[in-house]
């Protein structure tokens, strides 16, 4: 894509310590790494993941670098301060968060210092959410390019925006209200009701767990207007956003006259693998995959678009309830079905040995099995696979979509309902589940997932979720809306360091 121009750049990819930012830095590194021949690119994770994704270096430090398969990406730790991992049980998200700041922001300093004394200077920094802290210390060290990659949808990214720039009260009466279907207008956007908007923007208690969140996105709202805060000189902040035009055409047209935001998704390293290798190991990630031959072979025994695959994500935690209900559902429908249940899934054991009790019922009934964690790629490329009921995380979202296959979204919190409308409603790709309100909407009853199920798996759903395959492909394709924003934004890195 790009020549001699950037080839001596040097991307360096921060990121929070939870997978579901680390993988799409990931991808993101093998895409920037594609795209400009010659540059480096270097991820750059907390101490504590750093040693989950590279068991061997377990008694790693800071700065220490690591090589993977992909020889033209590098990783390398930074320490948050928590470096055997943060446990919410015995701490809070707020104290984490102040913490991180300070000992990252020293612990980055460090590497960028450690990079540039090796001859191998970082000329653009990129940081996924809730680290606006990198974009001042990579400044400081004389980078550059900052850019933050946003990896939630643009509809939530534009939420925000709004709601920081004179819409807050509109937000906070529909929040109100009490009603999830309460109806908010933002500019540029369609209507949206309270739930399909992050569920953050309704948090107004200073005791709730999420109340750290608000400020840490006002702050990255502020920096990304161009030129930063008014008043300021400081160079601009880019977004790379991981959508694309035609997926949500409202949001990035109201972003564009006021954020330098370039849509480069769907970023996803299989998109661009010239080979389609089965041989290759699976993704590093923070937890450990079961036998990819057990799961696969299994899916290659069952006839095309038969099987249900459940994964709630890498963070949301799964209540007896819930799977009780999802074991209900599965066992009456009599569908194979593949669920990812996490060894972390539960902090009570009691809770844990009690869910994989009913899980391993239903898999007796209707002939399912459980996993606890998988090459999720792989499993939505099969085509066994009829359906994906997913909490609506957006690395998944996207998954499910370039793979062309409906989904069934079950949202948790944050950009998860936003998600879910995106899906269910602007792409026509699968349905919403409806929580029970007699249950405090927090529980999908088993009726609900099978009516969704059966929906997600119709023909007409399914045509449209193969529309979008398509759709998503031809965006990063050569000449593609994504590509021409990538090409747009690396012709950008190139102008600021001359």
């Amino acid at each position: 894509m790009m020549g001699t121009s950037t080839k001596h750049h040097h991307f360096l990819i921060v990121t929070y310590p939870a997978q579901g930012h680390i993988t799409p830095a990931r991808h993101l590194a093998r895409r920037l790494a594609g795209a400009c021949p010659g540059a480096r690119v270097t991820v750059c994770t907390p101490l504590s993941a750093f040693r989950k994704m590279f068991p061997s270096a377990a008694a790693a430090a800071t700065g220490e670098e690591r090589a993977d398969g992909d020889r033209r990406v590098a990783y390398v730790a930074y320490s948050d301060g928590y470096d055997v991992g943060f446990d919410v049980a015995v701490d809070s998200y707020a104290r984490y968060m102040e913490a991180a700041r300070a000992a990252g922001a020293r612990s980055l300093a460090a590497v960028l210092r450690r990079l540039r004394d090796a001859g191998r200077p970082v000329t653009c920094a990129v940081y996924t959410l809730l680290l606006p802290w990198v974009a001042r210390v990579a400044r400081d060290h004389g980078v550059a390019s900052t850019a933050v990659f946003w990896i939630q949808p643009a509809t939530a990214l534009a939420a925000y925006y709004h709601y920081f720039r004179g819409h807050r009260d509109a937000v906070a009466a529909a929040a109100a209200s009490g009603d999830p279907r309460a109806q908010v207008r933002l500019p540029g956007l369609p209507p949206l009701r309270v739930r399909d908007l992050p569920s953050f923007l309704a948090v107004t208690s200073d005791d709730d767990p999420f109340a750290f969140v608000l400020p840490e996105f006002r702050e990255l709202v502020d920096a990304l207007e161009r030129g930063g805060p008014s008043g300021s000189n400081e160079p601009p902040l880019y977004v790379l956003a991981n959508t694309f035009d035609a997926m949500e055409p409202d949001a990035l047209a109201s972003l564009r006259p006021h954020v330098d935001v370039f849509a480069v998704g769907p970023v996803l390293s299989f998109l661009h693998d010239e080979v389609h290798d089965d041989s290759r190991s699976p993704p590093r990630d923070v937890f450990d995959h079961d036998d990819r031959n057990g799961y696969l072979g299994w899916l290659d025994s069952k006839p095309a678009n038969s099987v249900v695959y459940i994964s709630f994500g890498s963070s949301s935690a799964m209540s007896k309830a819930q799977a009780a209900e999802i074991s209900s559902a599965m066992a009456e429908m009599k569908r194979p079905f593949l669920w990812v249940l996490r060894k972390d899934n539960c902090r009570d054991r009691d809770d844990d040995a009690a869910i994989r009790k009913l899980a391993a019922a239903a898999c007796s009934g209707a002939g399912g099995a459980v996993v606890s964690w998988c090459d999720q790629a792989r499993v939505l490329s099969h085509p066994s696979v009829a359906c994906f009921v997913t909490h609506g995380g957006w690395n998944s979202t996207l998954e499910s979509a370039v793979c062309g296959v409906p989904a069934v979204v079950v949202p948790q919190y944050s950009d998860q309902g936003t998600a879910a409308w995106l899906v269910a409603e602007r792409m026509g790709a699968g349905v919403r589940a409806v929580a029970a309100a007699a249950r405090g909407g927090a529980v999908v009853e088993a009726a609900e997932l099978r009516r969704c199920v059966e929906a997600a798996a119709s023909g007409a759903v399914a045509a449209r979720a193969a529309g979008w395959k398509e759709a998503a492909r031809a965006a990063v394709a050569r000449g593609g809306s994504s590509d021409r924003d990538l090409t747009q934004f690396l012709r950008r890195v190139a102008a600021d360091g001359n």
